[in-house]
């Protein structure tokens, strides 16, 4: 059995803050569950474009307000708590949290991740061994 606490996580190489989010790598892949969780928060009025082109990734929104849009058809629609997402066609994104409020997502990854992925310049993660 796997129990943590996000204050496990807090401050830790795992606590990965940029400018526009912050993730907290709660499970990983060395877990052997098959997938990985991320607690990851979009800072207030973040616009992020991505493009997981190796991972299919499936979103909760448990604080916040914002928008998804995917841009292979031009659509948006509207995140606020309880929605969720799933990006089964490797969907390519563009992610915007609110002005007045930053979002609050939990984050699976298929394929899960390792712990230590950067985003490229596509918005993608690379494939770990």
């Amino acid at each position: 059995m796997l129990v943590k606490h996000l204050d496990d996580v807090l401050g830790t190489p795992a606590d990965v803050d940029t400018e526009t989010w912050t993730s907290r790598r709660l499970i990983y892949k060395d877990a052997g569950m098959g997938y990985s969780v991320n607690d990851t928060i979009i800072k207030k009025g973040a616009e992020v474009e991505m493009h997981y082109l190796n991972h299919l990734e499936t979103v909760y929104c448990i604080e916040g307000e914002g928008e998804i849009t995917d841009l292979g058809t031009g659509i948006t629609h509207p995140i606020r708590v309880g929605t969720i997402y799933a990006l089964n066609q490797h969907d390519h994104h563009i992610l915007r949290a609110n002005k007045g409020t930053h979002m609050r997502m939990v984050c699976v990854f298929n394929p899960p991740l390792t712990g230590r992925e950067v985003h490229d310049a596509s918005g993608a993660y690379a494939l770990s061994d």
